[in-house]
């Protein structure tokens, strides 16, 4: 590569130009010259801001405790559910119903097999919380009694 000799006026107004600009880099090209000029970006400034003093929480104290109904009966295997004997029949119980400890509050089929859900307690039925032929995981809610 030949040696050309160095402009410095040309150098001078293309960093000036860089400047007014605001631009990082600035290259030109004549026949066999190339010219080049460019600077390095400011470093970048940063502000630390002081946080602000910290915000206590306070527990909101009327939300119901977390949790199942203490009348909650949970179904005890994962199948369906139905609420009546058979098709058409009517169910075994309705919300309101005053159940005695044993009887049947619906049944889960579960491989077949029909098995009959019997209360564990005596008490008002205050909610059925599945509906007929819907499938139940182990441990999902199915019936209040109070």
């Amino acid at each position: 590569m030949s040696k050309f000799p160095i402009d410095e006026e040309a150098i001078r107004k293309l960093a000036e130009l860089l400047s007014e600009t605001g631009l990082s880099e600035i290259e030109i090209e004549d026949d066999d010259r190339r010219l080049r000029v460019a600077r390095q970006a400011a470093p970048l400034q940063t502000a630390v801001v002081p946080a602000g003093p910290p915000v206590a929480v306070k527990p909101v104290a009327d939300e119901p405790a977390a949790g199942p109904h203490p009348g909650t009966v949970a179904s005890p295997m994962v199948g369906t559910v139905y609420l009546a004997p058979e098709p058409g029949a009517g169910p075994f119980v309705q919300v309101g119903d005053q159940v005695r400890e044993g009887q049947t509050l619906l049944i889960i089929e579960a491989m077949k097999v029909m098995n009959n859900m019997p209360s564990p307690r005596a008490g008002k039925v205050t909610a059925i919380l599945v509906e007929d032929g819907t499938p139940v995981e182990f441990g999902e809610p199915l019936v209040v009694v109070e």
